[in-house]
């Protein structure tokens, strides 16, 4: 039987593609092996959101290459679409497959798995393709992914996801409701909604995330569900009250504000200005007053003058957030913040970089501490570390305690008892 070996790189979306190509390969007769053993096949799900990520795509392969020579090695995903040719000139690459062209995959493989003279290229044009799929992750019971959307129509100026994952699209209410059913069944716990802009679903449809989120409440043996990033202009009061009411859905919310300038905003051609971010995140807090707040943010844009940026941290300074997740700007091809100036030099984007980092640290200790004394419902996962058992709880606090293999995939109550860190410590009761 022939070993199949996948590394992931990039988002949650990329995960849940990789375990549906995993499952793939499994039903027509593969044996899955890690990445780091000898296979004879290794694919590899690339990210391109930055130029680091490029890189570590090709350090994958060259991996590859030095575990098996021999190996058929295959590249997917956003990198393979944005650089076909420049992906299938590195050494050893045998099939590079565009973003659609993934969930087909073992159609394009040489039945032979033998090693060509040069690559083959099979990349369609993104632009136009309407096909979706949709698909979960699968392995760990305790969380799934489940990809209900792809594609982006906002061409943000930074951003090169629309070229890379095409137009928005997603497929009916019905075929999404069967794909979580279908995880349901292979023991998911909790599942997350995963996609490029998830609350666009259903819009080519004449459906809606709102429809969505109802009819997922309904899916027998899911205990919780969570959404992934979503735009703030696409996160509606209706959406927001309805998870202020749900059993299933959890107090967890991840909006992209990317700037607190709106200046900056202007210039990222962001659908939304800080005054409407501002009042996003008090209607949250209002109707789930212990709801988590993850909020994404880009230092260093081209455009970002020291002025700007100074605003961006005074706004998100005055927001009631329970944590940051900081990018440095990185320079895209084909986008359209090249032609925008100042450009602001690596140094300072790394500064600017540190100046939110060190507030997103201090925020999420006090979002942290304000649990203490509390009980929470805690879903464990699977492993040890330090002779402590980790899980979440529904306003995705990390809580440890002492470990039991019995917990694995459980959900308890426990008290928290203490801050360590990142993470709380808690008592089982």
């Amino acid at each position: 039987m022939p070993s199949v070996a996948f590394h992931t790189l990039g988002c949650k979306l990329n995960f849940s593609e990789t375990s549906a190509m995993r499952r793939h390969f499994v039903e027509s007769g593969f044996v899955c092996v890690d990445f780091d053993a000898f296979s004879n096949v290794y694919v590899i799900n690339t990210c391109s959101v930055t130029e680091e990520a490029n890189k570590k795509c090709r350090q994958m392969i060259k991996r590859c290459i030095r575990i098996n020579p021999d190996a058929y090695i295959v590249v997917t995903g956003c990198y393979a679409q944005l650089e076909a040719k420049q992906v299938a000139e590195i050494h050893g690459v045998d099939l590079v497959l565009g973003s659609n062209e993934k969930t087909d995959i073992l159609n394009y493989l040489d039945p032979s798995l033998s090693k060509s003279k040069s690559a083959v290229i099979v990349v369609g044009n993104i632009l136009k393709d309407k096909i979706f799929k949709p698909s979960f992750s699968s392995g760990d019971r305790t969380r799934t992914f489940l990809k209900v959307q792809d594609g982006c129509d906002y061409y943000c100026t930074y951003c090169t996801i629309p070229m890379a994952r095409g137009v928005s699209r997603s497929a009916s209410l019905d075929e999404t409701i069967a794909e979580a059913r279908r995880a349901a069944h292979l023991g998911a716990k909790e599942i997350i909604l995963t996609g490029v802009n998830i609350g666009d679903f259903g819009r080519r449809n004449g459906e809606s995330f709102l429809e969505l989120v109802k009819a997922l409440e309904l899916v027998d043996g899911v205990e919780r569900y969570r959404i992934s990033s979503i735009e703030p202009n696409l996160l509606t009061d209706e959406v927001i009250a309805f998870v202020s009411k749900s059993k299933k859905f959890m107090p967890h919310f991840h909006i992209p504000l990317q700037s607190g300038s709106d200046e900056v905003l202007q210039l990222m051609r962001r659908r939304y200005d800080t005054s409407f971010f501002r009042q996003k995140i008090e209607i949250v807090h209002r109707l789930i007053p212990e709801a988590f707040i993850g909020i994404d943010v880009i230092v260093g844009t081209n455009g970002e003058t020291l002025e700007y940026f100074n605003d961006s941290v005074r706004f998100i300074e005055s927001l009631d957030f329970a944590q940051l997740h900081v990018f440095t700007y990185s320079e895209r091809p084909n986008t359209m913040a090249l032609r925008i100036k100042p450009v602001v030099d690596m140094a300072e984007r790394h500064r600017r970089n540190s100046v939110l980092h060190d507030l997103s640290v201090k925020r999420h200790s006090a979002f942290l501490h304000r649990f203490v004394g509390n009980r929470a419902r805690v879903l464990f996962e699977s492993g040890e570390h330090d002779g402590m058992i980790c899980g979440f709880s529904e306003n995705y606090i990390k809580v440890a305690v002492p470990y039991d293999v019995s917990l694995d995939n459980k959900i308890c109550d426990v008290e928290i008892t203490s801050v360590s860190g990142d993470f709380v410590i808690g008592r089982l009761i």
